[in-house]
């Protein structure tokens, strides 16, 4: 027996001394803010507080607690006059906007919260620096990025300036994330809930010869077990599905995965691209072809494989043959304006804070869904088509991060189906951080040839773009084709090709294909500057003829830290300072069939949509655009998402959830507008304001869609409304076909200055000062967009610097496969940065403003490597970055 306080009260529980504390605070005092993600304390998410210091409760055995005080995040504060007064780090969260999707949020605010306490006990409200506070929350990290908002509230409720009892916070739903409330797919307990475990291949590529899951049915606990095998009971990776158990505990389930009998016939393994692309090695499909899964969000289209090779896809080419013999003959003759280069990007895991979970409850002729999801409407109807259920209701409330990862219905979701329709009761299956950054998805690694050829007088006569992308047993990645897009050039080969390998499917990572293109682009567009001696900034202006990026190159030439740039290698010593620049542009897309119902429910004003917010902003977005129009407190809009009962919204993907949702606002006010005062200007109620009319109002619902710019709303329309519209193109009408999606007109931009720090005896790359300026409209909300503009580039930071999946060469096991392996930024890693929005050249989308998240990250990596090359004259052609690459470049120039 274990006795302490748990948030002032005693606790007691009967429990073996070594379980993890995170395990009693979770499933014995089903407080659900401490969060469970890494199980190796490296993360944080599972901080609380013993006897006033930060601890992670994942490696604490609860014996050690035994006789102390622990305080969780939903302990924090204080009782004053009835209600409860949030600490003032967690009012200093909610003001600084200091998170995303909020799955790490707790952990932060218990740490930052402890490290509060003792800072203003030792120095009053003295400010803490940033190195303070990075010290304190080395610990923890926030995939989604937030780390500019987190040093600002701590250091802003250091200082003193949140001790009131005020608390307000530009995101709609801070309150509930700061104080651990907040409830995501991994904290929903529902009835008669079974624990689910997956049995998974050890074995790269293997026939499963026998299977027999009789044998965890005989034990007691397990309701299910069933076999995870296709049609051709093949795996092809390590970690693959085989069969999966669900049982009462989750000591029965492993008892349960334990007994069943499984036999393989081990076969070839393709480890790598290298190997699979050899002419001798043999088919991973061996012909059959339709069981490669897909890694992109888009239609696999036929193309013709060759081996372990599908392509070449060139579809997005210009004057393929001219371009072709052109840089032939600039070859041939050595034109010193010919720019060559091979670039190789490593994989990269979307690791979101939230697992990869679903709770399924299949009750015969109805299904009820938890799923996190980026998707919950998509992935409901998925469960519905598989299942043959008609009645399934997704449910999606919090998303803990995504980032193109959750999309389709994830084989976590299938296998909680087969396992609830067996024991016919809701099992569980959410993945463990080894899963996570194994079998979750990643972006793709590629290797990319590029040439690029110069005129005399300045011009880009020809461009070729040939990628080999390695995305394991997956196929559809598209990087070579997005150079369609950017630079006007006279011809462009533009070739794409997939190569399968034992290795488990990649899938679509924020801007898919677009930072592993800039990556490789924009080194090679440098490389000409170089050639051409002439500015980088200024060739990008000749190049690129987009009126929006035209804005934002002027704006970084004047910047300080680009006027300071001086030539490559110029610098001396071990630590060299160096200035680069990238661009990129992405579509922004729009989904068509967006619907809303707004209205007035008990004298207030509420908005429903079926979208989900996986820490984008969607709450947010929805209830400012209701709050500005009827001039009211954001606070006073009910928001409803995070179901799929609700009116059709837009995926999380593909940076259309503002551009979709805004528009059918607008409509959907108009037509509220209308009811809540008709008629013409001067009617009766034409002077009251707003807020009391709502007040005064009866019951309204009503529902619109997204208009096209053309659209003439009827305010007085009973019926919903579904105006969309189309560009009429071939590939608008797959989107249209497959998605949903209509292709915006313009594109959204980014010119990106990176100003970094090359430890030459170390090899160190450090990011120093970062400038992000952005052509996307006119923010929405402007916390929230500079917020995930900042997420951006973190991640960016994390795809130039430090993330690569390892692969073991025998089996092609996932080695990098925690925290401590796969390394992603932390805190200290934040360099200064300043975005800046260049908000004309979107006035023509209702709302004004597009997307933020793909394009703020996708010219990041190639920035940080032309300030790389830029310190030192070493030109990085693979990334990470790694120092012993960096050290073996700077040594072979030395010896050069």
């Amino acid at each position: 027996m274990v006795s302490f306080t748990l948030n002032g009260a005693p606790f007691t529980v009967e429990i073996p001394i070594e379980t993890p504390l995170v395990d009693v605070i979770r499933d014995h005092a089903k407080m659900t803010g401490t969060k469970q993600a890494c199980g190796a304390g490296v993360c944080g998410a599972c901080t609380v507080q013993v006897d006033g210091h930060a601890v992670v409760s994942c490696l604490m055995p609860v014996g050690h607690v035994n006789g102390k005080a622990v305080v969780t995040v939903e302990g924090l504060g204080e009782a004053k006059l009835g209600q409860n007064i949030l600490h003032p780090v967690q009012k200093a969260f909610m003001a600084e906007d200091a998170l995303q999707c909020g799955f790490c949020t707790p952990g932060f605010v218990v740490a930052a919260s402890a490290f509060h306490d003792a800072w203003r006990a030792k120095h009053g409200t003295a400010k803490p620096s940033e190195s303070d506070i990075a010290s304190a929350l080395a610990g923890h990290l926030c995939r989604c990025g937030a780390y500019p908002g987190i040093y600002r509230a701590v250091a802003a409720a250091c200082e003193g300036r949140h001790d009131g009892d005020a608390h307000a916070s530009p995101r709609y739903e801070a309150h509930d994330k700061v104080t651990g409330a907040a409830k995501y797919t991994v904290d929903k307990v529902l009835d008669g809930q079974l624990y689910g475990l997956v049995l998974r291949s050890p074995h790269g590529h293997a026939d499963v010869t026998a299977l027999d899951v009789a044998p965890a049915l005989a034990i007691a606990g397990v309701k299910a077990a069933v076999s995870m095998l296709g049609t051709d009971k093949t795996v092809r990776y390590v970690g693959q599905a085989v069969a999966a158990v669900a049982a009462v505990d989750r000591a029965t389930a492993e008892k349960g995965l334990a007994a069943i009998r499984v036999s393989y016939a081990r076969k070839f393994v393709l480890s790598s691209a290298a190997a699979a692309r050899m002419t001798d090695s043999p088919k991973l499909y061996a012909g059959l072809f339709k069981p490669a899964p897909n890694s992109a969000e888009g239609p696999a289209l036929p193309m013709p494989w060759s081996g372990n090779r599908r392509g070449p896809a060139s579809a997005f080419s210009l004057a393929r043959g001219r371009a072709k013999s052109e840089l032939a003959a600039a070859a041939a003759r050595n034109d010193p304006l010919l720019v060559t280069g091979t670039y190789r990007n490593a994989g990269q895991s979307h690791t979101c804070l939230e697992p990869h979970a679903a709770i399924i409850d299949h009750q015969g002729s109805k299904i009820v869904a938890h799923v996190s999801s980026q998707a919950i409407q998509f992935a409901t109807g998925q469960i519905a088509k598989t299942s043959g259920v008609k009645d399934v209701t997704g449910h999606a409330e919090h998303v803990g991060g995504g980032f193109g990862s959750k999309v389709g219905l994830g084989i976590e979701s299938h296998i909680a189906l087969a396992l609830s329709k067996a024991a016919g009761k809701p099992v569980r299956i959410a993945y463990d951080r080894a899963e996570e950054l194994s079998v979750a998805g990643h972006r793709p690694e590629t290797e990319i040839e590029i040439k690029l050829l110069a005129s005399k007088d300045g011009r880009l006569d020809a461009l070729s773009v040939r990628t080999h992308s390695n995305a394991g047993v997956a196929i559809n990645s598209t990087v070579s084709g997005l150079a369609r897009l950017v630079y006007t050039a006279g011809s462009k080969e533009l070739i794409d090709w997939d190569v399968v390998t034992n290795t488990p499917p990649g899938s679509p990572f924020r801007a898919p294909g677009g930072p592993p293109l800039c990556f490789a682009l924009e080194q090679a567009i440098d490389e000409a500057a170089v050639k051409l001696a002439i500015d980088p900034i200024a060739l990008r202006q000749r190049w690129d003829q987009d009126p929006n990026r035209q804005r934002l190159y002027t704006w970084a030439k004047g910047l300080d830290a680009w006027r300071e740039r001086g030539d490559a290698g110029r610098e001396t010593g071990r630590f060299r300072r160096g200035i680069g620049v990238a661009a990129g542009n992405w579509l922004y897309f729009v989904q068509g069939n967006t619907e809303v119902e707004i209205g007035v429910r008990k004298g207030k004003l509420f908005v429903a949509c079926g979208t989900q917010d996986i820490g984008q902003g969607s709450r947010t977005v929805l209830a400012e655009t209701m709050a500005t129009a009827f001039a009211v407190p954001a606070s006073s809009v009910e928001v409803d998402i995070g179901r799929s009962n609700l009116p059709t919204g837009p995926m999380a993907a593909g940076s259309r959830s503002t551009a979709s949702l805004v528009p059918a606002v607008m409509a959907a006010v108009e037509m509220l507008k209308g009811r809540l005062r008709p008629g013409a200007r001067g009617a009766v109620g034409d002077n009251v304001p707003w807020s009391d009319l709502i007040a005064a109002s009866g019951d309204l619902r009503l529902k619109a869609g997204r208009p096209t710019d053309s659209t003439t709303i009827n305010p007085n329309a009973p019926h919903p409304l579904k105006a969309v519209g189309f560009i009429g193109t071939a590939f608008d009408w797959m989107l249209r076909n497959f998605a949903h999606i209509d292709t915006g007109r313009g594109v959204a931009g980014a010119v990106q200055i990176a100003d970094v720090e090359v430890d030459t005896w170390l090899g160190k790359t450090r990011v120093r000062r970062f400038y992000s300026g952005l052509t996307v409209g006119k923010p929405h909300v402007r916390r929230l967009a500079e917020n995930q503009a900042e997420g951006s580039i973190i991640q960016g930071i994390g795809y130039a610097l430090y993330e690569e999946r390892a692969y073991d060469p025998a089996n092609a096991n996932v080695l990098s496969a925690g925290f401590d392996d796969y390394r992603i930024p932390g805190i200290g890693d934040t360099p200064e940065m300043h975005v800046h929005f260049d908000e004309k050249g979107f006035e023509h989308v209702p709302g004004g403003a597009v997307g933020i998240g793909e394009i703020a990250t996708l010219p990041v990596a190639a920035a940080i490597a032309n300030a790389v090359y830029n310190a030192t004259g070493f030109r990085p052609y693979e990334a990470p970055i790694r120092p012993d690459r960096l050290l073996a470049g700077l040594d072979m120039m030395r010896r050069a």
